[in-house]
Parts: C-alpha cells; sequence; structure tokens
C-alpha cells in the first residue's frame, strides 16, 4: 500500500503537469469538451484509489492517458449502441464519424500540428467562437487554469466567466464544430486566437494570479514550449517570432523577481547580471526579423518594449522617451486600457509623475480596469512620489483588495506599512 499521502501528491503533481496533455489526448477520441473533461476527471479520481492499492506508476501521465481514453471509447460505443437502436434518428454521416471515433487516436501523417496541447488549442479556437471565449475556453481545459484565475485575467467575475464558458462548450455542440485538425488555409484565422492564448497562459504562469508562489512556473515553461511549436509550425508569421520573442525576454528575468525569502523584488532592485543573457540574445533576434517587412503587430512591439527594459545598463538609463514612443505605436495596434496603463509608468519617467496620474485618473473614469488591481497599485507609487502620503495609503488598501497572489500582496502591505511608519 502506497500511503495517502504520497498518492495525494503524486495526482496533484500529475494533475499540474499532465492534465492538458491528458485532455488533449481524450479530446482527439471523444470529439467532445464535456465527455473529454468528464473522463479526464473521472481517471484523476481512480487515480486515487488505484494507485494507493497497486503504487504509483512510472509514468503517470500515461496511466492517466490510457484510462481517460477507455472511459471516452467507451462512451462513444454506448452512443453507436444507442444509435444503432434508433435507426431513424442515425444520419449516415454521424454514424461514420461515430465509427471512426471508437478507434484510439494517432497522430495522422497528414497533421501539422506535432504537440497534442497545441493542436487542441487550434481546434477550441474556432472562428465559430468569440474571441474571448476561445481564449477562456483553451485556458481553462487545455492549460488547467482555474476558472477563477481566468477571470482575474480578463478582469471579470467568477460567475460571469464560468457562464461565457458554459455558452462556449454548447454552442461548439450545437454546431457541430469538428474536433480536427485545420488544414492549412484554416490556420491563420485562428492565429490570433491561438496567441492569445499562449500570451495568456504566459501570463498567467509569470504573475500566478492566485496562490503563494509568484511564479508557475509549468505554465511559463509548457507557454514557451507551445510558442516554439508554433514558430516551427509557421515560421514566416512574424507575430509568431514577435510573441516567442515577448516570452524569452520577459522571463529571462525569473531567477531575480524574487529574493531568497521569496519577496518580491522590483524591476529597478534587481541584480542584472543574474539575467538569461541567450534568452535575451535569441528574443533580440526575433524583435529585429519582426521589425522589418512593414508596420509591426502587437507582439512584435510588445517584446521590443520589454527588450528596451531589459538592455538597458540600469533602470534609470532605460531610454524611456523611445519606450513611450512604442507604447503610442502598440496602442494604435492594440487599443487595450491594460497598454494604457502600463505606458503610464514610461510617461512618468519622461514628464513626470502628476502628468501620468493624470493618465491614470482617465482610465478610472473609463471603468474598464475596475478589476484590474495593478492600477490603483501604479496610482499608489505615483502618489508616494507626489509626496501624498494619505492618498497613496488609499489605493494601497484598493490594489490589496484586488490581489490574489500572496507574494504580490506582501509587497503591497510592506509598500502600505512603510506608508503609515513614515
Amino acid at each position: 500500500m502506497t500511503p495517502p499521502a504520497d498518492v495525494e501528491t503524486a495526482v496533484a503533481d500529475a494533475h499540474r503537469q499532465g492534465w492538458a496533455l491528458v485532455l488533449a489526448a481524450t479530446a482527439r477520441v471523444a470529439r467532445d469538451l464535456d465527455l473529454a473533461e468528464e473522463c479526464v476527471q473521472e481517471a484523476y479520481a481512480a487515480a486515487l484509489a488505484s494507485w494507493a492499492s497497486d503504487g504509483i506508476p512510472n509514468n503517470p501521465a500515461a496511466w492517466l492517458t490510457t484510462a481517460a481514453k477507455r472511459r471516452a471509447m467507451d462512451a462513444v460505443r454506448r452512443e453507436q449502441t444507442f444509435r444503432s437502436k434508433l435507426p431513424l434518428l442515425v444520419v449516415p454521416e454521424e454514424t461514420k464519424d461515430a465509427v471512426a471515433l471508437a478507434e484510439p487516436a494517432s497522430v495522422e501523417p497528414g497533421d501539422l500540428v506535432p504537440d497534442e496541447r497545441l493542436r487542441l488549442i487550434f481546434m477550441c479556437c474556432h472562428p465559430a467562437l468569440a474571441q474571448e471565449a476561445q481564449l477562456a475556453l483553451t485556458l481553462r481545459l487545455v492549460c488547467g487554469v482555474t476558472t477563477a484565475d481566468i477571470a482575474r485575467a480578463f478582469l471579470v467575475s467568477e460567475p460571469t466567466m464560468a457562464a461565457r464558458m458554459t455558452r462556449a462548450k454548447k454552442k461548439i455542440s450545437a454546431a457541430r464544430i469538428p474536433f480536427r485538425l485545420p488544414g492549412t488555409p484554416e490556420l491563420p484565422d485562428r492565429l490570433r486566437a491561438v496567441l492569445g492564448v499562449i500570451h495568456l497562459l504566459f501570463t498567467a504562469g509569470h504573475t500566478a494570479p492566485s496562490g503563494a508562489s509568484l511564479v508557475r512556473t509549468d505554465l511559463v515553461d509548457q507557454s514557451l514550449r507551445l510558442a516554439r511549436v508554433l514558430r516551427e509550425l509557421m515560421p514566416d508569421e512574424r507575430e509568431v517570432r514577435g510573441l516567442l520573442a515577448l516570452l524569452l525576454v520577459t522571463d529571462a528575468r525569473r531567477a531575480t523577481r524574487v529574493d531568497v525569502d521569496g519577496r518580491l523584488i522590483r524591476l529597478e532592485d534587481q541584480d542584472r547580471s543574474l539575467w538569461d543573457r541567450s534568452a535575451m540574445a535569441e528574443a533580440h533576434d526575433l524583435i529585429v526579423d519582426g521589425l522589418r517587412g512593414g508596420r509591426p503587430g502587437r507582439y512584435v512591439l510588445q517584446a521590443a518594449i520589454a527588450s528596451l527594459y531589459a538592455e538597458a545598463p540600469s533602470y534609470d538609463q532605460t531610454d524611456w522617451p523611445q519606450i513611450v514612443t512604442l507604447y503610442d505605436e502598440l496602442l494604435s495596434a492594440w487599443p487595450s486600457p491594460v497598454v494604457a496603463l502600463n505606458r503610464t509608468v514610461a510617461v512618468s519617467m519622461v514628464a513626470g509623475p502628476e502628468q501620468a496620474l493624470k493618465q491614470v485618473a482617465a482610465l478610472e473614469e473609463d471603468g474598464r480596469l475596475t478589476r484590474c488591481q495593478y492600477l490603483p497599485a501604479i496610482k499608489a507609487d505615483l502618489l508616494q512620489r507626489l509626496g501624498r502620503s494619505e492618498d497613496a495609503s488609499v489605493a494601497y488598501c484598493q490594489a490589496l483588495e484586488l490581489t490574489g497572489n500572496d507574494t504580490e500582496r506582501a509587497f503591497l502591505a510592506e509598500r502600505l506599512a512603510g506608508l503609515h511608519r513614515a
């Protein structure tokens, strides 16, 4: 018998590291998201009992995939049997599809996507779904991100996000969206959503929306792997290169973002000698390629901004005017309030905190960042720089209420305590 605690730890690790692979493989058999998710959940539940008596397998992901796929095939066969008993309700084309689904899925010679997770992302990012639904659904099903964390990423409430994902699943079922790999002509139409999913996955790993750790390395590594596979699939797409560059240059600072006690370290205080120079160099080459041949897109511009931050000898020596210029171009390519908020940081270094504070106030009135903790956090920092300690204290309290990550909460609490001591 394996100790229950060891089994629970093994299942939790397998869920964190293998959920996406298990679900992707099962979805190719089930061809139904709800059925696939149900079968995978049953497989994880079965693992708790089976591994306790039989021992933890050498390859937990393979065990779980086999268990989930068997459940999916059984469900499909039951559906076949039901349809065979009701011939008047059977559509010939559907019967053929059901027969094909009863066999274990395998990678066909004509398949273009070599990674099961990326394959499922392309499948979920069908043009019939709204882009926000595509992003949310794939983050939940493919990447295993919780509904609460997805809601934080989209700046909406958890019930609202849950309802959106439920509607997306129903639409996939009602519209009979095929669970197949899109053909070459279809790939560009889905690329924008796929890029968005990978970027949001990285964002959820770079700064976890909730939990004790600042970084979820499993999500960061998964997003980097998917970005590289996507580049192999579509090497001529500038935005694919831009996304990979953005992830590389942002993740290059991973080792310096918290101290030995897990406390958050601000960018200006990080030890730049410890940054991953090889990742930064690779990102630089990708950015240079992406800036050639016409107006750059959103991800190329974001990567260029991140690269300017990273390549500066020190925080004070950052080329702030150039960063503001790039943010202006980014706002033109992608008019997002989050971009406008990030731009205020650079504006404060060029035109002063008073000017930046006016722009933050305009974003507050806009209302789209009501659930974004970084708006009151940036506001608090600007107010503190202006010597308005009482107002800064109120803003820090607002930021604390909106922040779910323990590391970020500790940082904000420390800043607030410093104001009180002063």
